[in-house]
């Protein structure tokens, strides 16, 4: 070992204190904790609420890495949660229920932390010359949907507010729905409403030809789409879930305030969607599932636990499921902003 003289010793030693000094007296840099999301659907207009606060770096500013994806069902997207593949995503509510009631005992099922779509946005559509005009009409007709529609699967709750019987359905790819109704392959269709009465008039029937029959105005006051976590990643990372919903909460706003603006966003993560179609759809979605009464009612984000409890035991009976559904065990407010933070409603 070299000799080292006193002096020198000492100013080593000096150096090497000051160092530590200023390291503490410096703010440690946080690491940005990292969050795969996924979403429920393609990049459509709707997509324009999480991709907002992504290009704003909202999500940056809350020291969040968040990479969004798209999805192909809300089924796809709680499997996807609940495996691990993605810590969070957007999800139909009843999808979420029926994954815990059908699986009790796996782990790491996802939690809802956030509600987004109020109502649900599942409808009846067809076509005025088929003599539907409501509910009632549909008795002995033809239905189509994909067999793993939000609508379909939660048919037997709308049948049962409104008397319908002896329905045959026909099921198919989701890109054959709007096309086999227009084609007279059968009298009506359940989807989305924001997504199917556009993709009908895409398909040449004018808005005016088209019956819509929200399941939310015929008595079924279903949730819609919420942000859902794994349980796993809810304990190891409850402030990263908590800044999520702070940096989603206000890119809604800016998406309300400016939805030609968020389509923009839209169009910029995928450059083959129609901005013209996308900002109806994404104004239809607000209009119908996030600005509602029940919402400004409710409290954007939150739920009503006795609405929230009869979903539950209506989801357990029309899906059939293996137990029946808890409410307390899909639905988490803890990870919530302030009610003044999600405050959407103009005054």
């Amino acid at each position: 070992m070299p000799f080292i003289k006193p002096l020198a010793r000492r100013t080593l030693l000096g150096a090497a204190a000051a160092s530590l000094a200023l390291a503490a007296a410096l703010p440690a840099v946080a690491q940005e904790t990292p969050i795969k999301f996924q979403l429920d659907w393609r990049f459509e207009g709707p997509a324009a609420l999480f991709l907002v606060p992504a290009a704003k770096g909202y999500f940056k500013a809350e020291k969040l890495g968040v990479t969004i994806d798209a999805g192909n069902g809300s089924g796809g997207t709680v499997t996807r949660v609940a495996s691990g593949t993605y810590d969070m995503g957007f999800a139909d509510l009843a999808a979420l229920m029926e994954f815990h009631a059908n699986n009790p005992t796996a782990p790491n099922k996802p939690v809802a932390v956030m509600m987004v779509y109020n109502n649900t946005p599942a409808a009846v559509l067809a076509l005025k010359k088929s003599g539907i005009a409501r509910p009632a009409d549909l008795s002995g007709k033809k239905l189509g949907a994909p067999v793993f529609d939000a609508g379909r699967r939660a048919w037997p709750i709308f049948a049962k507010a409104n008397a319908v019987k002896d329905v045959a359905w026909t099921a198919m790819d989701p890109p054959l729905r709007e096309t086999m109704l227009v084609r007279g392959d059968i009298d009506a269709i359940t989807g989305f409403s924001f997504t199917s009465l556009l993709n009908l008039e895409a398909r040449g029937v004018k808005t005016e030809d088209i019956v819509v029959l929200p399941y939310s105005q015929y008595g079924v006051k279903l949730y819609g789409n919420v942000i859902i976590a794994g349980e796993d990643f809810l304990k190891k990372n409850p402030e990263a879930v908590k800044a999520f919903l702070r940096a989603f909460t206000k890119g809604v706003k800016d998406v309300i305030a400016d939805p030609k603006a968020g389509v923009a966003t839209v169009k910029e993560r995928d450059g083959i969607v129609n901005a013209d179609l996308e900002l109806r759809r994404l104004k239809l979605a607000l209009d119908q599932t996030v600005l509602t009464p029940d919402a400004k009612a409710e409290g954007f984000g939150d739920v009503n636990a006795a609405r929230l409890a009869l979903m539950a035991s209506q989801v357990s009976d029309a899906f059939a499921t293996k137990e029946r559904v808890v409410a307390t065990s899909v639905w988490n407010a803890g990870f919530l902003p302030s009610v003044t933070d999600r405050s959407i409603f103009k005054k």
